[in-house]
């Protein structure tokens, strides 16, 4: 970087850098690299471009980069599976981008004030829409979530088996696998091929005294409502075993809550509720629970709490039971949780207050009606069965196109070609579906955009 300052990196001006030096007790930055051995050193000169200075001139050339991109926000999109197209109300970008919530991170209770309570607040909408007592702070998404989830039942019942649908998405039971496997091993528990649930005989085979939970999703990756949620928790139950269940909050203002069919532990994705679609971003996970003090103690997530101030009438808000997490004991924790997303839990409480009960309500029947309406009509094409799995469902759908004779990839691609993004093609982690796909149907598409798939469908299968 020689002596010349960096427009866009802090401390490049000789004078700072200067001065950052000496307060680290240092002359040269390669001093920072002396513990990296010579061998393995980069020597040579890298092959970059000229450094691009001006403001304006940076913008555009990144602007030019991604306008290279397919965007769902340019193109009609019925992609799904965990991350969702749902209309993003005008005040909930505005309340994201204030300044003093627009970041993740949270700081102390009396220079963060206004966040904790904000954070407290959606803790409480969130707990009254699925029915549980305790919310954590968000965490990084719903995998994140369910794993340690998971992690919190060995701790809890002292047992070291996990039990988790077969119609887990591929990409979570990794995360489940590899964050689980120091301590507890995971078996997959049957789905009915008919229907998508979860084969009640099977798991009743598979659960024993040596289970720790059993975690379930509804609805599930398929798009299936657990119907037999009920069942599944008792089972659970009987054995000993927590029952986590897996939950898309949306859904919950016309399903009922995990809270009443008895789920000891609830997770899930707050990115239905207000929150854009966005690449590498827009997800933030929750933890859930009765207030048991056991199963608080075995969170490893932040819980904001409220409590009497100096003053009669006041309140602040503040850590509970801080010591048990990771921040608290460091190495010794028995989880990890990193960087919370504040600013989304933020943006969800604003969501959940704008809507009121009546508001999840009219948006989750919407829904309803409007993925039936799509899965009819593609089911009215030559060769297509939609849906595939006879099983209830909310917003996503399994459509199987294996009797027009053509691949997914072939039906995507002519898709893409027409301006359309096509459903989540399932043949790699799902061949027994065959040429499958997960479509996905919510509040933004209106009746002109299902038949507009319907008749770019019509195109590519002839």
């Amino acid at each position: 970087m020689g002596d010349t300052a960096h427009p866009f990196i802090p401390n490049t001006a000789p004078e700072a850098r200067a001065r950052a030096l000496k307060t680290i007790g240092i002359d040269s930055v390669e001093e920072i690299y002396a513990s990296v051995p010579d061998r393995v050193r980069f020597k040579g000169t890298m092959d970059l471009p000229a450094p691009i200075r001006s403001e304006g001139s940076l913008r555009r050339h990144l602007e030019r980069i991604v306008s290279k991109n397919l965007s769902t926000r340019d193109n009609l999109s019925f992609l799904g599976g965990g991350c969702w197209p749902h209309y993003v109300p005008a005040v909930c970008d505005e309340i994201a981008n204030r300044g003093e919530f627009v970041t993740a991170y949270g700081g102390g209770e009396l220079g963060d004030h206004g966040k904790w309570q904000a954070v407290f607040e959606f803790q409480s909408l969130l707990g009254e829409l699925i029915g549980m007592d305790v919310v954590s702070a968000p965490t990084y998404d719903w995998g994140a979530a369910a794993n340690s989830a998971l992690l919190m039942a060995t701790r809890y019942t002292g047992r070291s088996e996990l039990l988790v649908p077969e119609s887990i998405s591929a990409d979570r039971y990794s995360q489940m696998y590899n964050f689980v496997r120091p301590v507890a091993s995971i078996s997959k528990v049957r789905m009915d091929p008919a229907t998508g649930l979860m084969d009640l005989d099977d798991l009743r085979a598979k659960v024993s005294d040596r289970t720790a939970a059993v975690y379930f999703e509804n609805p599930s990756f398929l798009g299936t409502v657990e119907i037999g949620a009920r069942d599944i928790v008792e089972t659970a139950k009987k054995a000993g075993a927590l029952a986590i269940a897996g939950v898309d909050p949306i859904t919950l203002g016309v399903i009922a809550p995990p809270g009443d069919y008895g789920a000891d532990i609830v997770v899930g994705d707050i990115q239905p509720l207000g929150i854009h679609m966005n690449g590498g971003g827009g997800l933030a996970g929750f933890i859930a629970s009765r207030d048991e003090p056991k199963i608080v103690a075995e969170y490893n997530a932040l819980l904001l709490s409220v409590a009497p101030g100096i003053g009669e009438g006041e309140v602040g808000f503040k850590y509970s039971t801080f010591e048990r997490t990771s921040y608290e004991v460091r190495g010794d924790s028995p989880d990890y949780i990193g960087t919370t997303q504040w600013l989304w839990g933020i943006v969800a409480g604003v969501y959940l207050s704008l809507m009121g009960p009546q508001g999840m309500q009219d948006v989750g029947e919407t829904i309803l009606q409007r993925s039936s309406y799509a899965a009819a009509r593609l089911g009215e094409l030559d060769g297509v069965t939609s849906p595939a799995l006879s099983g209830p469902f909310f917003k996503e759908f399994v459509v199987d196109f294996t009797g027009t004779g053509k691949t997914m990839t072939e039906i995507n691609q002519g898709l893409r070609d027409r301006g359309i993004f096509g459903g989540h093609a399932l043949a790699g982690d799902f061949p027994q579906m065959g040429q499958s796909a997960l479509y996905c149907v919510t509040e933004v598409h209106d009746k002109a955009d299902i038949d507009e798939l319907v008749a770019a469908l019509q195109e590519v299968l002839s």
